[in-house]
């Protein structure tokens, strides 16, 4: 089995069902496996070979899914990148990926690399010598598929490089989980180049369901989000929580109503408690879960919000291990072993043994894990050890405060505590009554210093809080 085996077996099954649309073209199986040949005749015509990379700088199209398909077919190595990243950072991933090829749908070129549009590599395809034997090359499990880039703690971008076997043991499990079917309509709002779409493309080509893809542009705007989940009758929805966070306080979600939607799943950055929970009580019908996992294993622990997580007064847990992995506490650090597990950096050292993913974790009263923060985000003030992360939990405790993220500004004897807050509607939190919250919890060296009031956190690419935008204004003084 590999990750181009789905769309084949869905097109011989079903070849009329429909597989994938962006905002303006849709394609059955059948056409998506057909066009995935002729992009495979054109990526041979042009010498690529099984082992080499090929970048994929596009917009979020059909024709990118078929490049991507077709990639992987030649028994190359898929590099996608999104149209938004700059052309800088485009040839810094290209030095370090080394690609065979660089397949984009824009004028924009990368200096040095041999480069080809879309609408020439399909025309190569469809009349090359190549088109008669577009037959796939066999891969094993263990075999590369995927690069995805990700930002590095050296400033340079680093490739998470993943095999076709750490792919479907997260894409099967996921499929079991959520009883996928052929009916099932799957929105793909993260780019293409982040490890949520893993989960849109391929679980939803393995069930042979429709995958819906959400253009760049459309994945920032509350109230055209809302429209596509209705118009679409999407069926499962996975996104980072600051999406549905986005559709509920400014795309009227709660009040329009989830459609026909049956599956709420969520990763990448904790869920605001308290958002969470008007989602929980106004969809009781929809089944929402959290799924926890770096880039570097995918998806590895699964936890179901149910009514019973209305009672809450902290985060939710991460839950339990899934897809086959072993998660385990190394002096508080989160690691895990198993089938998703990476292969390694690409340009590295293989992967060998259980990946350390520089996360802090703890079991509750029920065994169930909980995420802690990041040991990179550790950090001391006057002396003591602080994770902001339980800072900033226990100021979204605060009847005030619908969200929190606490940075910290300064060094050594200057370090101080800066609360960064989103407060409840027709609330204004005042520091000296958040100081005797933070005090009724937390010891006194934990206690927030300052405190910013926003209507919304800086994100970066992916949708995350963007913490070091938030130390950079603290430092500036700008807008704080």
């Amino acid at each position: 089995m590999s990750l181009y085996s789905p769309v084949a077996d869905a097109a011989a099954r079903t070849p009329d069902a429909p597989a994938v649309h962006d905002l303006t073209t849709g394609l059955t199986y059948g056409e998506l496996d057909a066009r995935a040949d002729t992009y495979l005749a054109a990526l041979r015509g042009r010498g690529v070979r099984p082992g080499d990379c090929v970048l994929v700088w596009t917009d979020k199209t059909t024709d990118a899914v078929a490049v991507g398909q077709a990639v992987l077919r030649c028994g190359a190595i898929h590099v996608p990148l999104p149209r938004s990243n700059p052309r800088e950072r485009v040839a810094r991933i290209a030095a370090d990926a080394r690609p065979a090829l660089t397949v984009t749908d824009h004028g924009e070129h990368v200096p040095g690399l041999l480069s080809v549009p879309c609408a020439d590599l399909y025309r190569e395809g469809a009349h090359g010598p190549y088109a008669a034997h577009a037959s796939p090359h066999p891969v094993r499990p263990a075999d590369p598929a995927y690069i995805l880039y990700t930002s590095g703690s050296t400033g340079s971008p680093k490739g998470v490089c993943l095999s076709h076997g750490n792919a479907l043991a997260f894409v099967d499990w996921a499929c079991r989980e959520l009883a996928l079917t052929a009916a099932d309509r799957l929105a793909n709002h993260a780019a293409l180049g982040f490890d949520l779409s893993v989960f849109d493309l391929y679980a939803g080509f393995r069930s042979g369901a429709s995958v819906h893809l959400i253009g760049e542009t459309l994945a920032q705007a509350a109230d055209p989000l809302v429209g596509f989940l209705l118009e679409r009758r999407i069926t499962v929805w996975y996104s980072v929580p600051s999406a549905w966070v986005l559709m509920a306080e400014y795309g009227e979600l709660l009040e329009r109503g989830p459609g026909a939607l049956r599956a709420c799943v969520f990763a990448g950055e904790r869920f605001p408690l308290k958002p969470l929970k008007d989602l929980r009580r106004a969809w009781p019908g929809v089944r929402m879960l959290n799924w926890y996992g770096p880039t570097e294993t995918n998806v590895c622990t699964s936890y179901e919000v149910t009514a019973a997580d209305l009672a809450r007064t902290g985060d939710i847990p991460i839950g339990s291990p899934a897809a086959g992995d072993t998660v385990t506490l190394d002096d508080g650090e989160i690691v895990v072993s198993g089938p998703t597990v990476m292969l390694g950096y690409w340009g590295g050292t293989p992967q060998d043994g259980p990946y350390r993913t520089g996360d802090l974790g703890r079991y509750d009263a029920d065994g169930l894990l909980e995420y802690r923060g990041r040991i990179d985000d550790m950090v001391k003030v006057r002396g003591h050890r602080i994770e902001p992360a339980e800072v900033s939990g226990v100021l979204v405790a605060h009847a005030s405060v619908r969200d929190a993220v606490v940075v910290v500004a300064g060094t050594g004897l200057d370090a101080r505590l800066h609360a960064f807050v989103v407060p409840e509607t027709g609330w204004a939190p005042e520091i000296a009554e958040l100081r005797r919250h933070c005090a009724r919890s937390l010891p006194p060296y934990m206690v927030i210093d300052a405190l910013h009031t926003v209507r919304g956190f800086p994100r970066t690419a992916n949708g995350k809080v963007d913490r070091a935008a938030l130390g950079a204004l603290v430092s500036s003084g700008v807008g704080v």
